[in-house]
């Protein structure tokens, strides 16, 4: 049982949570006081570097959930497994839950570390498109969607579905699975270290990792996202970094520059 049975289907509730769930956790953060002792760029770098105002932020964000809502709601049409008769969708044992969570992580990870790279690699994505994403350097929770729709749509819509359908979760499972991952990426471009973070405990693709990538020097590297750096390790993109304490407050997350083999 699910606190949303009678009211909402395991498919639009699949549609409508991950939307909620932007919205309530980014506004947490957006919402913190100044918290300048954790930031990871000052405020006044987030001014001087972010060439977009918050608004346009927002309003971008609501355009690529619009339409992220209207890819969920098409996919779910055609994959629904609930009965016509008794409106019950056949849930699989625990263990295969978690089992389709890992392999959906995995499959996300892939999709997202070569789409992503591709669109840094060549120069006409990365003007037309993904560049967009990229003119918040200093990064914060409500810009962690901030994108063309075309990228919207290619890295996160079709990279979910695809997820979605490799790992055989049912609509049910996908709610918890895309709140999860809604909350992972918010998390990821939060600009924030701060402590007791679980997401910074068990997770080295984080907050400060994926700062690192938005950097003009880390550009190349950190594509990895939204949860591990498997790819990047494996492929040579992993730039590691030390953070550093600024002497005015807060954190600086210092590049390592990677070993030439």
């Amino acid at each position: 049982m699910a606190f949303w049975d009678g009211y909402l289907s395991d498919e639009s509730m699949g549609t409508i949570a991950p939307i909620v769930i932007y919205w309530v956790y980014a506004g947490f953060y957006q919402l913190l006081p100044s918290m300048d002792n954790y930031r990871l760029h000052t405020r006044r770098e987030e001014d001087e570097k972010n060439p977009v105002h918050i608004a346009a932020v927002v309003r971008g964000v609501l355009l690529q959930q619009l339409l992220q809502a209207i890819a969920a709601q098409s996919l779910f049409l055609l994959t629904s497994n609930t009965s016509s008769m008794s409106g019950i969708t056949a849930q699989p044992s625990i263990p295969i839950q978690i089992m389709q969570f890992i392999v959906a992580m995995l499959v996300m990870d892939t999709w997202q570390y070569f789409v992503h790279r591709y669109m840094h690699h060549n120069k006409f994505l990365y003007r037309h498109i993904h560049s967009q994403h990229h003119k918040l350097v200093v990064t914060y929770a409500i810009g962690a969607l901030y994108n063309h729709p075309l990228e919207g749509l290619l890295l996160d819509t079709v990279g979910g579905a695809i997820s979605f359908l490799v790992s055989g979760m049912s609509a049910r499972t996908s709610v918890y699975f895309f709140c999860f991952a809604t909350i992972k990426t918010i998390d990821d471009h939060c600009g924030l270290w701060l402590p007791g973070n679980i997401f910074h405990m068990f997770f080295k693709n984080n907050t400060a990792y994926h700062d690192v990538h938005h950097q003009f020097q880390g550009l190349k590297y950190n594509y990895s996202q939204p949860f591990f750096s498997i790819w990047d390790r494996i492929l040579g993109t992993h730039m590691p970094y030390e953070l550093v304490k600024r002497p005015e407050g807060g954190y600086e997350a210092k590049f390592i520059k990677p070993k030439d083999h």
